[in-house]
């Protein structure tokens, strides 16, 4: 029979290394713990998605898509991207699958591109997958564009989700020009609704606002750079706010959110903006977070391995450094955990065995389980 001794330092040190190859343990904030797992490390990754068959495409700022394999241990870099405006929050951005992807192979994709005169402005392309050794992307076509481009390199927000009935949705910040927001001839601060080729439905709600407004689902937004349908169809986002106040919006056809006219922050300044409740007339968040958390990536979590969480949302924190999950009933949303691990988190998905998977700004690649 074996030393018990012996069995007892070797489970430590088995313990130990498996801490050295990338595993930790996390506890949130109400007791549940995760067990958090390294896959990779990445430069400035900024989203990620899931092939069928459980490989990952994973985009990093500068310019690079990676397909990664399932278990992270191998990864081939994604040709063929168009040129990338580089700096500050602009690069390459979302990347998501068509829904029909398993007969098609098109991807999606947003980016910051350069124009005239030192402006920029968020596009989104999509394009075919190439199943070689050497992926690339084919027939690369820009179906968005934001418009107008504008100086500076802040808040394109550019996240992408498809809705069940084929319809793509395209987050468009406010550039940090404030005001346009609530300017029905420019289209950033507004969330976009068009048809998976671009072309604009003819049931969006701003039909009498203008030809682009046409394209528009809502308006009124600052930076929104998570969005996700729940599994009831509601479609939910997060926006992160001026100074503090950061928003978890349920989104609403032909709503108006109110940005820049109130928030639930006030202005770097220090000057003060009302709040969404002295203006009645603008759609208020479902839950809001002062101090701020710099909310970015989202999901709604449908899978089994956490069966209790069958319907939360998880907001990836950027400032909080936290992993946030936010109960969510019917139309109401309530925080009612952080995991923290000290990293800014700035993607979160799940993957198709149920895990969660987390990108850190700082590059790492996490598979989160029980």
């Amino acid at each position: 029979m074996a030393n018990p001794l012996y069995l007892a330092c070797a489970a430590f040190w088995l313990g130990a290394f498996a801490l050295e190859a990338g595993a930790f343990e996390v506890e949130g904030t109400a007791g549940s713990k995760l067990q958090a797992t390294e896959l990779g490390v990445f430069s400035e990754p900024w989203a990620m998605t899931f092939l069928p068959d459980g490989q990952m495409l994973v985009t990093e700022k500068a310019g690079h898509l990676w397909l990664v394999s399932a278990e992270g241990s191998e990864r081939k870099e994604v040709s063929n991207i168009p040129e990338i405006a580089y700096g500050g929050q602009g690069g390459l951005g979302d990347v998501i699958l068509h829904p029909a992807f398993a007969d098609n192979r098109m991807v999606y994709f947003s980016y910051a591109e350069q124009g005239e005169g030192g402006t920029q402005g968020a596009a989104v392309a999509r394009a075919t997958l190439s199943d070689s050794d050497q992926p690339a992307l084919q027939d690369v076509e820009v179906i968005w564009r934001q418009t107008p481009k504008v100086t500076g390199r802040g808040h394109y927000s550019h996240r992408l989700v498809f809705a069940a009935d084929g319809k793509l949705f395209i987050t468009s910040g406010d550039r940090q020009k404030l005001d346009p927001a609530q300017d029905f001839n420019s289209a950033l601060g507004k969330l976009i609704r068009l048809n998976e080729d671009g072309s604009v439905p003819n049931d969006n709600p701003f039909q009498d606002k203008g030809e682009l407004a046409k394209t528009f689902w809502s308006v009124g937004h600052r930076n929104l750079l998570g969005i996700a349908f729940d599994t009831e169809g509601r479609l939910w986002q997060t926006e992160m706010g001026p100074r503090h106040g950061d928003e978890l919006n349920l989104n609403v056809k032909g709503a108006n959110y109110g940005w820049p006219i109130v928030s639930e922050g006030n202005h770097y300044s220090g000057q003060r903006i009302p709040n969404h409740d002295t203006r009645p007339e603008f759609e208020a968040p479902k839950a809001f977070w002062v101090p701020s958390i710099a909310p970015a990536g989202l999901v709604v979590y449908s899978g089994d391995l956490f069966s209790d969480w069958k319907g939360d949302a998880f907001v990836g924190g950027l400032v909080a450094t936290a992993l946030i999950r936010v109960d969510l009933d019917g139309e109401t949303a309530t925080e009612v955990e952080r995991f923290s691990w000290d990293e800014r988190i700035r993607e979160v998905e799940q993957g198709p065995d149920g895990a969660l998977y987390v990108l850190e700004d700082g590059g790492r690649l996490l598979r989160l389980t029980p």
